[in-house]
């Protein structure tokens, strides 16, 4: 059992890493301008190596007595120094991380492993400073370099942008990129025994070409709002924090301990929200797959979180370690099984997304880019997919699942929404409201439709009969529309008799005909009122 990156709560998960698989002696210069096409780079890109050209075969492929090994000795030095005189041939003095890379659950160089991520000396335990973004020296850069070239369980790209770029490949293929042609620091290069190559592009350039499915999320304040509410409905409670690819930590989450958890994050950093974990902690051992690793994670009795990979030979001593946990989980290391709630991405400082790393998107984070395209007032298509029992109605709007409520079905008077839509029905509707924190979507039908409440107003002062529908303390309801849905009014007791009325069952009842006089329309309040006495006053005795 191991714990790769030392912490409160480090964890790894199989990835695809950074670098390809492939060694780069076999990626031409082809495939290397095919990855960034269209994309913003440096003109001027160099392929450096210790491999002479001349000694490759028909396909490329090196076929020289170079060990593809770092020598931690003169050769290595050599691609220090070439990396150093291009930077001051392009007149930088610092170098952006970009993208920075954590060994996962596999090796995949051709040196050794080593323990932990080799940055020892460079940063600190926790890695801080180690974060996409971060703003490093050329002295830093040329040991994270060397980092690269021993495979020492890192990787990252250095840039500074549209300026000057060095990528470490396969095989110890470096690949520098400049604004400028740097004829110096290709002399120097040779000089110090190495072979500069001109390419298009490198093979390790970002692929901006390439967009995954979906639209990145930001942890924007939508983003927080929706964090705390989903907190306060006890729906997620851990938050993991990937800070380098393939290394995170997990935090517990409370609506006190929130705020104080949001200000301690790496910038740029991958954030996945989960449910809570299961305080049956036997319940979740017992349940451990017969075969295969699994990500165990669990909650200690000083309340740190932590995970590990482990499979089926390394159970007893998992069961030996968690004892006293509080609570824990086991998460699949396929992607596609885990299920958080959702995810989004460190924005800067300023809230622009710079971060060009994305996350795995879930059902949520699906939905919340839908509904960044929707607006008030905007009309839609969808399909009533269900009639609840409490009277809403749920209709689909290409994938996302927004409501109707009983007085926005129509604008006369319904019982049931069967009254008005049937399951399977289309129908197109008025977005009233997007709710970006609890990921809601309320329509109207009736928005669409010509209210006929105001067609009453000529009518006011008018005598019609109507039908008695409902008798209340206060009152009776008569139906001045001759349909089953038709408006009713109210006749106060007042306007009910001549005499004294205690109670309107003494003098009428539901079903009997009554004339009246419309006496007002009240469009905001949605009230017709009526007069059965000064209906018998306009008829005259």
């Amino acid at each position: 059992m191991a714990i790769v990156v030392g912490g409160k709560a480090d964890r790894v998960v199989m990835r695809r890493p950074s670098p390809p698989y492939a060694p780069d002696h076999e990626i031409d210069a082809e495939r290397a301008s095919s990855t960034t096409s269209g994309s913003s780079v440096p003109p001027f890109v160099y392929r450096i190596t210790k491999y002479d050209p001349a000694d490759r075969d028909e396909h490329g492929s090196y076929i020289g007595v170079e060990e593809s090994t770092s020598d931690h000795g003169p050769v290595e030095s050599a691609y220090l120094q070439a990396v150093a005189a291009f930077a001051a041939a392009t007149g930088i003095d610092h170098l952006t991380i970009r993208e920075p890379h954590i060994a996962g659950y596999g090796h995949f160089g051709l040196e050794p492993a080593i323990e932990g991520h080799g940055l020892d000396g460079l940063f600190p335990p926790d890695l801080s400073g180690f974060h996409d973004g971060a703003e490093v020296s050329i002295s830093i850069g040329l040991e994270l370099i060397r980092a690269m070239l021993r495979d020492n369980g890192a990787w990252c790209r250095l840039e500074v942008e549209d300026a000057f770029a060095v990528h470490v490949g396969w095989d110890q293929y470096v690949y520098v990129s400049s604004d400028k042609p740097c004829e110096s620091a290709l002399a120097h290069t040779r000089a110090l025994g190495l072979f500069p190559e001109r390419l298009q592009a490198s093979p390790h350039d970002a692929d901006t070409d390439y967009v995954e499915p979906g639209e990145q999320r930001p942890a924007d304040e939508y983003f927080w709002a929706r964090l705390r509410w989903s907190i306060g409905m006890r729906h997620a409670a851990i938050l993991e924090e990937e800070y380098v690819d393939n290394a995170s930590r997990r935090h517990r989450l409370t609506e006190n301990t929130l705020d104080v958890v949001r200000a301690g994050l790496t910038p740029r950093a991958k954030l996945t929200v989960w449910p809570d974990l299961s305080p049956d902690v036997e319940a979740v051992l017992a349940a451990l797959p017969d075969e295969g690793p699994v990500e165990f994670v669990w909650e200690d009795g000083n309340g740190a979180i932590t995970s590990t990979i482990v499979d089926e030979t390394e159970y007893p001593a998992l069961n030996a370690q968690v004892r006293s946990a509080r609570a824990a989980a086991a998460l699949p290391l396929d992607i596609d099984s885990r299920h958080p709630l959702f995810t989004a991405v460190m924005p800067d400082s300023d809230g622009v997304l710079r971060a060009r790393w994305r996350t795995e998107q879930t059902p949520s984070d699906r939905d919340w880019a839908f509904l960044k395209t929707l607006r008030r007032g905007q009309i839609v298509n969808g399909v009533v997919t269900v009639i609840a029992s409490f009277g809403v109605t749920f209709v689909d709007i290409g994938g996302f699942i927004a409501m109707i409520n009983i007085p926005e079905l129509s604008w006369r008077q319904i019982s049931h929404p069967s009254d008005v839509v049937t399951v399977g029905q289309e129908v197109s509707a008025e977005i009233l409201d997007v709710d970006m924190v609890r990921e809601r979507v309320a329509l109207s039908l009736k928005a669409l439709q010509e209210d006929p409440m105001p067609l009453f107003i000529q009518q006011v002062g008018q005598v019609v009969t109507g039908v008695v529908t409902r008798l209340v303390p206060f009152g009776v309801f008569v139906r001045i529309e001759d349909r089953e849905d038709g408006f009713e009014g109210l006749v106060d007791t007042t306007e009910l008799s001549r005499e004294s009325v205690a109670s309107p069952e003494h003098v009428i009842q539901v079903g009997d005909p009554l004339a009246v006089k419309i006496l007002g329309v009240d469009l905001t309040r949605r009230r017709i009122a009526l007069s059965h006495l000064q209906a018998l006053a306009h008829e005259g005795p």
